[in-house]
């Protein structure tokens, strides 16, 4: 279980649990340590809040926004939420449920020219593109426009509310000029807000197969609840290097610093005397003072340091022959126990 902060800048990881089926615990679902995925989900919420992190509001798909418990455990926090419900939320509870889908079919609509309860919306991509889309505030029970939570409905085409195409959104944030937007602790969101705020879960799904798929963060089976906690740890400090080394600008070409060799200088190393060493390359040097003691910043010299593990490798030795592999091969020594003991 993660949380993802992004915008439509970035996205990276902020905190992480693992989450432990009850069958591995000795209390079963009765044990102290076990939290079902929606209690991780909202202390992880809490934990984002806590650290001080500044976001407009949770997002989450219908596998917790079904989950009256989940929302409730991010009202009692006093955070801002949107996420997304089923079109047929409440069906396993009444047989005849008013289902959003229903609430969606109740409003008004005519047609682009007479859109009636529905407004035009304008989703804008990061590559440029933009799509036409509509929204409006429905009614469910006593979800509405005015109420605590707000049932916001978004679709490509109101008149058949197409499934893959159409979002039904719960929201605690207020509609703007409604009576609870005074009263509410959290700004006020007209529908375009509330469409793009849920159009970015999808940096969510984009961030999930980046580290799972490029930096592995799938490979922690058969180990400790702690070794997978530092690995999904190191994952998330990678991806965060990965953004870092993207918006850093690359550093401009240094100039050669110290006299050359002269000409007439021996190519090896002299038998007396003092040999020449060249100076420092000048991306490894500070620019000035640093007042304190402190890390220095490898991200900042990461091209300078990879050259200059390059220049000190060795050359590479020549093909042998295939008899030569025959009569020179040797069995490689077993691996230390700790290398392999994935705990």
């Amino acid at each position: 279980m993660t949380t993802c902060w992004d915008d439509e800048r970035l996205y990276y990881p902020l905190h992480a649990v693992p989450y432990t089926p009850a069958h591995h615990l000795p209390g079963g679902k009765n044990d102290p340590a076990f939290c079902t995925k929606l209690q991780i989900g909202a202390l992880l919420a809490r934990a984002a809040k806590k650290a001080g992190v500044v976001f407009r509001a949770v997002v989450a798909d219908c596998a917790y926004g079904d989950h009256n418990t989940f929302r409730a455990e991010l009202f009692d926090a006093r955070l801002p939420f949107v996420m997304a419900l089923k079109r047929g939320h409440g069906t396993w509870q009444y047989k005849d449920a008013f289902r959003p889908v229903d609430a969606a079919r109740e409003l008004a609509w005519h047609g682009p020219e007479q859109s009636g309860d529905w407004q035009l919306v304008t989703r804008n991509f990061r590559d440029g593109r933009t799509a036409t889309w509509w929204a409006a505030d429905a009614q469910l029970g006593w979800w509405g426009p005015d109420g605590v939570i707000r049932l916001v409905v978004a679709t490509t085409y109101p008149a058949t509310l197409p499934e893959t195409s159409t979002w039904y959104l719960a929201t605690n944030l207020p509609r703007p000029g409604s009576p609870r937007e005074q009263r509410s602790r959290h700004p006020a969101a007209d529908l375009t807000e509330v469409v793009r705020l849920y159009g970015l879960r999808h940096w969510v799904e984009q961030s999930y197969k980046q580290v799972k798929d490029e930096l592995g963060w799938a490979d922690f089976q058969v180990r400790s609840d702690t070794a997978i906690r530092r690995h999904q740890t190191l994952v998330n400090c990678a991806f965060s290097f990965c953004w870092n080394t993207w918006f850093t600008p690359d550093p401009p070409p240094s100039a050669p610093v110290g006299p050359p060799p002269e000409s007439g200088a021996p190519s090896g190393p002299a038998e007396r005397g003092r040999t020449w060493v060249s100076a420092a390359p000048t991306g490894l040097l500070a620019p000035s003072h640093p007042g304190r003691p402190w890390l220095a910043d490898a991200l900042g010299h990461a091209a300078t340091l990879l050259a200059g593990l390059d220049d000190e490798a060795p050359a590479p030795p020549s093909t042998p022959r295939t008899d030569q592999h025959r009569r020179h091969r040797q069995t490689p020594e077993p691996l230390h126990p700790g290398l392999t003991n994935h705990r």
